[in-house]
């Protein structure tokens, strides 16, 4: 498998466009039974209140166009019993949504769930492999083979083929992520100035509003209306907080000289 992946990293390569590399990874799933390719993609795995983000990147193959729709727009994917446990783990796992099936994420399956449950039931969406990808900086992103309807035969076949689904996940999301824009990349929409963004980073190095004064060379109001219009903009409720959030959308990155 690793000469086939090394095939597979190449194709990818060779493809110039994100829709051209997902193609290829939907290729070689459908050669180990998956029948549809579910990938998301978000910088921060949950919002500082813990709860699970919507992705800022989520494509289908062989999926119904609406489920698009339910995931992000309807906020679906805060309740997808597959992304709770995908959020806790770095480990491939089998999933069923067969009332009558016991896997990892039947403990996630909970009256909250149920509209999640209900929709794939009736897209036939009941059995997959999910591989977690949680990236050093923070980044997150799922790569989930579907194969449609119920069949007794599937886990077996599926958990024969999971390790080297979890390679072919690894090569296919370091290939997709190089073609992410900043649109994928930050998803906060949120536009600090370059002094909102550089009294942010020092508060979030412990000083206060008199310090980083000094080293700005700007007044200590001036300072403190830096910081409280980055603490509008980003939604916080404090200088604390709009720390926390300004660091998850990586707003912060390459502000101060090291």
């Amino acid at each position: 498998m690793l000469d086939e992946l090394s095939v597979i990293a190449e194709r990818f390569s060779a493809r110039e466009t994100l829709d051209g590399r997902i193609d290829e990874a939907f290729g070689a799933m459908r050669s180990m039974g998956f029948e549809a390719l579910i990938y998301d993609y978000t910088p921060r795995a949950c919002i500082i209140d813990g709860e699970v983000e919507i992705p800022s990147l989520l494509k289908l193959r062989n999926v119904s166009g609406d489920m698009h729709d339910h995931w992000c727009n309807r906020e679906y994917f805060r309740i997808d019993p597959v992304q709770r446990l995908a959020m806790r783990t770095s480990v491939p796992f089998f999933w069923n949504y067969d009332p009558g099936a016991k896997t990892r994420i039947s403990r996630f399956m909970t009256d909250d769930t149920k509209p999640v449950c209900d929709y794939l039931r009736e897209h036939d969406m009941l059995a997959g492999v999910t591989v977690p990808v949680h990236m050093p900086r923070g980044d997150y992103a799922t790569v989930t083979g579907v194969r449609y309807g119920v069949r007794r035969e599937f886990e077996r076949d599926a958990m024969h083929v999971i390790a080297d689904f979890a390679l072919l996940a690894q090569v296919f999301n370091e290939a997709a992520y190089e073609l992410f824009d900043d649109a994928v990349l930050n998803m906060s929409g949120v536009r600090l100035t370059e002094r909102e963004r550089q009294c942010l980073s020092y508060s979030s190095q412990g000083l206060s509003a008199k310090e980083i004064s000094r080293i700005i060379d700007r007044s200590v109001p001036t300072v403190v209306l830096h910081i409280k219009s980055a603490t509008r903009k980003l939604g916080a409720k404090n200088r604390t907080q709009a720390v926390v959030r300004a660091a998850q959308c990586r707003l912060l990155e390459g502000t101060l000289p090291y």
